[in-house]
């Protein structure tokens, strides 16, 4: 999630633990503690698709935050950090709750999280919430400042806690929802006599209701459909091929296995004007419009084989936004007769 999320979240823990004891300072110090994870993004892994697949890598970890969160309980009772020598366990408790619950919720995103670093399963990605959610943050962060302001008294402690728990309820209810929607297309598919192998859905922007559902399907292709929880219509979809042939005859295959590691192989080629080109999709509002696509390759033009090159971001990376598009995907949630142009948005995937 988005480090304001990050650190409301810490905050309001520590607030809501910590808070009748420390006043002010919990606060302030769960927010700080909370965003600690988060300066893996310091180190510079020399190209943009190793920068990406080793963001939230040890400094997610579970054993390496209940190591360090350990490590600052036996500082804070070294050095008496309270005098009468007494809730230990308690302060203990917080600040293991506030770092683990860091990279917990990074997981609900489509990103990837390396939760069991160093073991190497393919990072955890359940994908049930954007990596910005207002419905999520906006409670948290409003009964942070109130508390700031009037400052953690036990009755906003307890006002803290309730927030918490409706924050839970929340992420719950996105698992509820992705079900919901993957289970809407997988039956459309059936019904067309089609079975998919693998499916892979994440919430459009802002949202819990509108989703896109992506299913691999046994020959290699994808179907992408658009459903939402308002819809009284079938999903709008499109089909096309993974190309998945370009990328293993891609030589050597350094970067395109560790991006295969991360995505769990949800990824499409297309070749370029000679170029190739890889796109994650599990991330972006749809075809066309991937948050990360990276060029890996070239073909040689008198062997006509490819060769990797170090990756670079293709059409200007993750920062490079359509917001048109973005708009038309927000009011895709309630004008539900008004299909997104998928098949128009899929010509930018080979345009050079």
């Amino acid at each position: 999630m988005d480090s304001v999320t990050q650190a409301a979240l810490g905050a309001g823990i520590a607030g809501a633990l910590m808070g009748p004891r420390y006043g002010r300072k919990a606060i302030l110090a769960g927010a700080a503690l909370a965003t600690l994870p988060d300066l893996d993004i310091l180190i510079k892994y020399g190209d943009p698709l190793s920068q990406m697949i080793n963001h939230r890598g040890f400094s997610h970890s579970l054993f390496v935050l209940t190591a360090f969160a350990l490590f600052l309980g036996w500082l804070a009772k070294r050095f008496r950090l309270h005098k009468d020598g007494q809730g230990y366990g308690r302060l203990l408790l917080t600040i293991w709750l506030i770092l683990i619950t860091h990279p917990v919720l990074d997981a609900f995103t489509s990103y990837g999280t390396q939760l069991w670093w160093p073991l190497r399963p393919t990072p955890s990605s359940w994908s049930s919430v954007f990596i910005i959610d207002p419905f999520y943050t906006a409670p948290l962060l409003g009964g942070v400042l109130i508390a700031l302001l009037v400052g953690p008294r036990a009755a906003m402690s307890r006002a803290l806690g309730a927030i918490l728990l409706l924050g839970a309820g929340y992420l719950g209810a996105s698992l509820a929802a992705k079900h919901w929607a993957e289970n809407r297309v997988h039956d459309m598919l059936v019904e067309q006599g089609r079975q998919p192998v693998a499916m892979f859905s994440v919430p459009q922007p802002f949202n819990i209701v509108l989703w896109r559902v992506v299913a691999r399907m046994e020959d290699g292709n994808y179907v992408e459909a658009i459903t939402g929880m308002l819809d009284n219509r079938q999903p709008e979809f499109i089909e096309f091929p993974s190309n998945a042939e370009l990328g293993l005859a891609l030589q050597p295959q350094k970067y395109i296995d560790g991006l295969r590691w991360f995505t769990g192989d949800w990824l499409r080629y297309d070749d370029i004007d000679g170029q190739l080109v890889v796109s994650d999709l599990r991330m972006g509002i749809g075809t066309g419009h991937y948050s990360f696509r990276f060029l890996i390759g070239e073909r040689d033009p008198d062997s006509g084989q490819w060769q990797a090159v170090t990756p670079a971001h293709w059409q200007g990376g993750p920062a490079s936004r359509d917001m048109a598009a973005l708009k038309t995907t927000l009011a895709r949630i309630w004008q539900t007769g008004s299909p997104l142009p998928l098949a128009a948005w899929n010509v930018r995937m080979t345009m050079p």
